[in-house]
């Protein structure tokens, strides 16, 4: 029998309201009836014993909260009667087991991706467009402006306006009158028959804020975040501007690029505008060695590849009281998949791990992994309870009016994107993932600082969940969303791909949920499918620069 509450865990001391409920309303649940003191809102909690001020708040089967107050059984939690507690944690304290998902079914599936020399395979091909310093931001825009057009690349649409039949029809004598809009719109497919370069998914710019000013640290973190962008498996060739004088040096993102592939051997245009005839000058040569190197991009052609190249980076935004238990564990499922088919995840966002911590330690393969984790989550928090915030600040104002009250509520959802198989490495903003399986990625909770950590690390696609609608995306890691409730999916849905409010309805399971979800990876992989994301153009780019961010 479908019930309108559920208990994520036996052992917790919460139930979550699947929809709106009443005061007065009696609730039977597994033998037992409650009596709701109050409204209790969809994806809100109420508690199922009295809780005395100072009793522990249990979601998840870990601690989520504290009683503030004595909160009577059939009462809401909210953040007047709840505050943040998460448990202490160390390093490893026990070997976790894990039971791979059965992969039958994808054990012989591949996608058809782009090969790199390195042995990577990309789902898609682009070129980038890069300034060393916010000064040559311009510059780059210009570049982008003049050729992506003309090369038959919308710009940050799904669609393009052909001018050129315009001119072309009334040159001819044609009245514009007798043009229909129909005649002069061009499609996603058609813009891919019409361009120069079939093989090039596009001309993305990595434009930002840094380069100069700031601290050096901040600066050779963007060179390495850069150098990963040029390094990512998606990335054809890169043109890149100097202005010649900024921190972050040319030599600094040459010497991070061999760090991550001594055998480097994409095209690259580095130009330096302090040494240029002219500004006209500097643009003109950017554009000509930018199509030469395109010329050549464009002969690599996409070739069936096994799932084990897969690299995919897990990421929420805009959470909401499903998403611990729809989407969420739903993308863990698929992650649990991808690494028994042999591919690499990535776990990003480590102030949402907060509460989690010992689970996660206990996950990792070695003893010096946890400690890496234990340690980067500490001097995280520590950072920011510096200057008087912490982890327990991370939940926005729209996650707590959808019943995330506290960061380890937030926390303990956000943390079933990994699924559950070991933890393979543990890396800092910016580390490359080399290593198959579960990889922990040190980023902020801000989704965007952290998706493009995410690509910076080499992920080749990202699944992005959401329960209040987040419109963002990556420039090189093609980005699927996934709603955790239907109310938003049938809302937003030009901007959503997959809907796990299906799993709160009862017509799906978190099982197969995630395998839906590895098989629109497949087809994204493949270019058979474009995600919202990158129909719209969601091309978001913001470096960490490792000041305190949630």
């Amino acid at each position: 029998m479908k019930h309108n509450v559920l208990k994520v865990h036996p052992a917790d001391n919460v139930l979550v309201a699947l929809t709106n409920l009443k005061k007065g309303e009696e609730i039977d649940f597994e033998g037992q009836t409650y009596i709701l003191k109050e409204d209790i809102k969809q994806k809100h909690k109420f508690t199922t014993e009295d809780l005395a001020e100072g009793d522990i708040i249990t979601m998840y089967g870990v601690p989520v909260g504290k009683a503030s107050q004595t909160i009577l059984q059939g009462s809401m939690i909210n953040t007047f009667n709840v505050k943040h507690y998460a448990k202490e944690f160390g390093s490893k304290q026990q070997q976790s087991t894990w039971s791979p998902p059965d992969v039958s079914q994808f054990n012989s599936r591949t996608f058809n991706g782009y090969y790199r020399s390195d042995g990577q395979v990309g789902t898609a091909n682009y070129w980038l467009l890069i300034p060393l310093v916010f000064c040559e931001n311009r510059n780059i825009n210009a570049i982008a402006e003049v050729m992506s057009e003309e090369l038959g690349y919308p710009k940050g649409r799904d669609y393009n306006i052909n001018v050129k039949s315009l001119i072309e029809k009334y040159e001819a004598g044609v009245s514009i009158d007798d043009i229909s809009n129909e005649n002069i719109l061009l499609s996603p497919e058609q813009q891919k028959r019409n361009r120069t370069f079939p093989n090039i998914d596009g001309i993305k710019m990595l434009t930002h804020e840094g380069g100069c000013g700031g601290t050096r640290m901040d600066a050779e973190m963007l060179c390495s975040l850069l150098a990963g962008y040029v390094t990512n498996p998606n990335v054809a060739g890169a043109t890149i501007l100097s202005l010649g004088c900024q921190n972050a040096e040319a030599e600094i993102l040459e010497r991070e690029i061999t760090k991550r592939d001594p055998d480097f051997d994409k095209p690259v245009f580095l130009l330096e505008q302090q040494k240029s005839k002219s500004e006209a000058d500097l643009i003109a040569e950017a554009v000509k060695k930018t199509f030469s190197g395109m010329i050549e991009a464009n002969k690599n052609e996409r070739k069936p590849a096994p799932l084990s190249k897969l690299k995919v980076g897990l990421e929420c935004g805009g959470s909401d009281g499903f998403s611990g238990i729809s989407a969420n564990p739903a993308v863990g499922h698929a992650a649990d998949l991808i690494v028994a088919c042999g591919g690499t995840v990535i776990l990003s966002e480590f102030p949402e791990l907060c509460g989690v911590e010992q689970e996660l330690s206990d996950r990792c393969e070695t003893e010096a992994l946890s400690e890496k984790f234990t340690s980067l989550m500490t001097s995280y928090n520590n950072a920011a309870k510096a200057v008087g915030s912490g982890f327990d600040a991370n939940p926005s104002p729209g996650n707590i009016k959808d019943g995330l009250i506290t960061d380890a509520i937030k926390s303990a959802g956000a943390a079933k994107k990994g699924g559950t198989s070991p933890i393979t490495d543990v890396l800092d903003y910016t580390d490359p993932a080399k290593k198959p399986g579960l990889n922990l990625l040190c980023t902020p909770g801000n989704d965007v600082e952290s998706t493009t950590g995410l690509a910076g690390s080499g992920a080749n696609i990202i699944l992005f969940t959401t329960g209040l609608g987040t419109p963002t995306g990556n420039p090189v890691a093609p980005t699927i969303k996934i709603s955790s409730n239907t109310a938003l999916y049938q809302r937003m849905n030009d901007v959503i791909d997959i809907n796990a409010g299906t799993i709160i309805s009862g017509e799906d399971t978190i099982e197969t949920k995630g395998e839906e979800i590895l098989e629109k990876i497949i087809a994204v992989a493949s270019g058979e499918l474009m995600p919202h994301a990158v129909r719209l153009g969601q091309n978001d780019f913001i470096p960490w620069k490792r000041g305190v961010s949630l």
